[in-house]
């Protein structure tokens, strides 16, 4: 992951064509027309032995021979000469390019070697960024950059676009043209042999003249390097993709049904929503949500009141919010009686129709008194026009309340050119505008959407769930499986030895025996108890019930026996060719009101282990009701995922049927995420059904599929998101007592407000620069909410009186993306404070950075800060003189 030289690649302040040319239709003549017309004001050289000039311009004949280092080249030459060139303009001190020329990928030199690797090589020790192979350009209209081959430029703009294809660039310019929407920055990535979506994301996050970042995705090779760039991006500016193939195939060779199930759609969207993204499905709808977005205030809940001057439009409205899955405001009875004196047509309940002659300060009344009712997180209004009443005036009755307003109101303004002056004062006003009452609605859910994404990136659970998985013997089911599996070539394992991997990390199954003779079956039901369940053990059958494989309510030992004599009869009759290795005896399970749920995990080969819940028992293919989450999970990720399913309404309960606990098949869920995070070698996993009730979740059924592990690399390599770090914690002794240094978690929210409080508005302002009384949300959510693959936080921590965690300091460092250089700060309660917490932090800290192989670690601090400029000192710190334009010192040390 690297920024390293993208502000050339970005914003150079000169270029260099390699390959310009003035043959009609030629890649050299278009980039050449495309970078004079853009109008770039920087010195621009044509490179080609073949013209001593080009459009105007000297042209010169090897790059060798360029009067200066261009800061970015554009390469338009065959495959064969990239090598050369690459290494050419690396000595001459060029580190960025885009590299046009096609066919690359599969290109090999006279000796068969690569001709795409022999490139990277070559601009691998210069540090020079490329852009491609097979890259259709990038555009900046901030400077007047259109180094691409598209068929026109793009206006300016705020908004960055990134997408793999190069085919697609022309067609979204020429779209965007026509709606006035401008661009900030516009790259066609083309292969990403080195300048990737996460280095783009992470040069356009901190780019400020950047508002808002679209992707286009066809497919993604490095997904932890994604996801911590995109959860960083998201973070700070609306971040949206638009996800192309989306193929709804199963994976290939899938023994499970969560491997069938978890298709890479399923997958991706997971992804998108675990980042904190939007996800899009036409372009159109992509460029409608960054434009909501853009204007959107926060949203402090999921509620929409719905008023306009028709019953038609305001229905049509209604019923899009109801079936696209939103809620309508349940407003309260000061608000309705209120609305009641405003609109006395108005039944009390519903969207408001104002009627069509409300004149423009009914629609301020009405909206002023639905901005007060807490219900309400946003409201729209839908206008038709008519002759009675001018749509302007409304929209200038309206704009006051928009500007003042810290809720989302919104406007469908009905009608073309009539309507046209309303939308301009709308929108000048903050107001989102749209066409239809639809488009409207479809607004407001993607910013409830958003939200949602928002509050999921903030949650970095831990790698442990509650309790203490027996991991050790986990690990020894495992092996031992594996070492069946390499002398039979079985490698999915049977559901009473997946079960008792699932009862090592701690998940309820019901008490089940494996029997290879009718005789042991006898003796596995007298040992759990009748009645009991018998079912045929067989690799070769998928759906036991198929073959008459499974009998239930067996309650004497007579008629177990008799079941397996029936049910090996049965397996021979209609499946001669299926083994039978005996038969599975367990405890039967009777509650009529519990629900058949499937829980499970696959391994996607970009995305890693995904976990997957929903409808389960014989119909799960048949109910297609599912959903997907990147692991690890937590409680709360594990709710949602839950959420996102039909089956969750049933388990809510209805009727006489009592809520399922939930609370416990969550924890089922946090637990199949913590076992396939922890043991490589479980690629994919069905428990179905998993019966959930009022009273728990138990397994009735489960089966699992493994393979080797590749041992040499971590574990936790395979996750897209890097789970808590429990490694890194450390006992030491402070003050004749032990003490735990940890990284922080989320749930350390509370003990670090209150170890904010406890600070003296000094050390806050040493911390900070400047005065806070009170950690906001989205600052506490900051400090504790952190992607480990990119900062690190660790606290000092014990408990109090009360036996409660309390937070004595906290030592935090934040690496750039290229791991060089990374930002420390160290704050110990005042009360705390010369008692060695604070260089206790730092040798904490500092160790981390070593073994990470960050190359400084670095810092600042006011200079009237005394203890903390003593502090590094001690610790061989190099401390620079006053900054006098920032009012800081700043201090560094070399860790190699």
């Amino acid at each position: 992951m690297s920024v390293r030289n993208l502000r050339q690649l970005f914003a150079p302040k000169s270029i260099a064509l390699v390959g310009a040319s003035e043959r009609p239709g030629s890649v050299g003549a278009t980039v050449l027309r495309n970078l004079l017309a853009g109008g770039f004001k920087g010195p621009l050289y044509p490179v080609n032995p073949k013209y001593e000039t080009l459009a105007g311009l000297r042209a010169w004949p090897d790059v060798t021979d360029l009067p200066q280092a261009p800061e970015l080249a554009v390469i338009c030459t065959p495959p064969r000469t990239l090598p050369g060139i690459v290494r050419a303009l690396g000595e001459l001190g060029t580190r960025a390019a885009i590299v046009m020329s096609p066919g690359v990928a599969g290109a090999r030199d006279g000796r068969g070697r690569s001709i795409k690797q022999a490139m990277l090589d070559a601009a691998n020790p210069y540090l020079l960024r490329i852009l491609g192979p097979d890259s259709a350009g990038l555009l900046a209209p901030g400077i007047g950059l259109n180094a691409s081959t598209a068929a026109g430029g793009a206006a300016p703009g705020r908004i960055a676009f990134v997408s793999e294809s190069g085919a697609l660039m022309t067609g979204v310019l020429d779209w965007a043209r026509t709606r006035g929407i401008g661009f900030s920055s516009f790259v066609a990535l083309g292969d990403s042999a080195d300048v990737d979506f996460g280095d783009a994301l992470d040069y356009l996050a901190s780019d400020p003249g950047t508002g808002a970042i679209l992707l286009h995705v066809e497919s993604l090779r490095y997904a932890r390097k994604f996801m911590s760039a995109a959860r960083a991006a998201a973070r700070s500016k609306p971040t949206l993709m638009l996800k192309a193939g989306r193929s709804l195939e199963a994976a290939a060779g899938a023994a499970c049904l969560a491997g069938v199930l978890a298709t890479p759609d399923d997958v991706y969207d997971a992804a998108i929503r675990r980042a904190g993204m939007l996800r899009a499905y036409t372009t159109g709808q992509l460029f409608a949500a960054v434009e909501t977005l853009a204007r959107a205030r926060p949203l402090y809940g999921e509620r929409l009141a719905i008023l306009g001057n028709g019953a038609g439009p305001v229905v049509l409205a209604a019923d899009a919010l109801l079936f696209g899955g939103g809620a309508a405001a349940q407003l309260g009875e000061d608000t309705v009686a209120k609305l009641r004196e405003l609109v006395p047509e108005w039944r009390g309940s519903g969207p408001l129709n104002l009627h069509g002659d409300a004149p423009p300060e009914r629609y301020r009344e009405v909206v002023e008194v639905l901005l007060r009712e807490p219900d309400a997180s946003a409201v729209l209004i839908v206008h038709a026009p008519n002759a009675v009443v001018d749509p302007a005036a409304v929209a200038r009755a309206l704009a006051p309340l928009a500007r003042a307003t810290s809720r989302n109101l919104l406007a469908c303004w009905l009608g073309g050119n009539g309507v046209l002056e309303a939308r301009t004062i709308a929108s000048e006003a903050g107001m989102p505008s749209y066409r239809t009452p639809e488009e409207a609605v479809n607004g407001f859910l993607q910013i409830v959407h958003y939200r949602r994404n928002q509050h999921l990136l903030m949650e970095v659970p831990a790698s442990s769930g509650d309790g203490a998985p027996d991991r050790e013997r986990a690990r020894l089911l495992v092996r031992q499986a594996l070492e069946r599996g390499r002398a039979s070539g079985r490698y999915l394992l049977s559901d009473p030895d997946t079960k008792a991997i699932l009862a090592a990390y701690g998940i309820p199954v019901v008490p089940t025996r494996a029997a290879s003779t009718a005789e042991e079956a006898v003796d596995a039901a007298r040992a759990i108890g009748f009645p009991v369940a018998v079912k045929i053990l067989s690799p070769d059958v998928a759906q036991k019930s198929d073959v008459g494989g499974v009998t239930l309510d067996l309650d004497t030992p007579e008629a177990v026996f008799a079941a397996t004599e029936r049910m090996r009869r049965r397996l021979a009759e209609l499946r001669p060719d299926a083994r039978l290795d005996g038969f599975i005896v367990q405890a039967m399970a009777r509650n009529p009101e519990a629900h058949e749920l499937i829980a499970g995990a696959a391994t996607d080969p970009v995305f890693g282990p995904v976990i997957l819940f929903g409808h389960g028992g014989l119909a799960v293919e048949v109910a297609a009701d599912h959903a997907v989450g990147l692991p690890p999970l937590n409680m709360v990720l594990a709710r949602d995922l839950i959420g996102r399913t039909r089956v969750a309404r049933r388990l809510a309960g209805y009727r006489n049927h009592p809520a399922a606990d939930l609370d416990a098949v969550s924890a089922v869920l946090v637990q199949v995420s913590q076992l396939v995070a922890e043991l490589p070698e479980i690629v994919e996993l069905d428990i179905n059904p998993l019966l959930a009730d009022s009273r728990g979740a138990v397994v009735l059924d489960a089966r699992m599929r493994i393979a080797m592990a590749d041992r040499s690399a971590s574990t936790l390599d395979r996750l897209a998101i890097r789970p808590y770090p429990a490694e890194l914690e450390e006992t030491v002794q402070w003050q004749g007592a032990p003490l735990l240094l940890r990284p922080i978690r989320p749930e350390d929210g509370p003990a670090h407000v209150a170890l904010f409080n406890a600070l003296t508005p000094d050390d806050v302002r040493y911390r900070m620069f400047v005065r806070v009384r009170e950690l906001q949300p989205a600052q506490l959510a900051r400090f504790t909410q952190i992607d480990y693959d990119r900062e690190m936080a660790f606290i000092a921590t014990r408990p109090d009186t009360h036996g409660v965690q309390e937070t004595l300091a906290v030592g935090r460092v934040v690496a750039d993306p290229d791991n060089m250089s990374a930002e420390f700060a160290v704050t110990v309660r005042s009360d705390l404070k010369g008692k060695g917490l604070g260089i206790m932090l730092m040798h904490k800290l500092i160790d981390y950075c070593r073994a990470r192989g960050t190359r400084e670690i670095v810092g600042e601090a006011l200079p009237q800060n005394a203890p903390v400029l003593g502090l590094v000192r001690k610790l061989g710190f190099t401390v620079g003189p006053l900054d006098e334009e920032e009012g800081v010192r700043k201090f560094w040390l070399d860790l190699r």
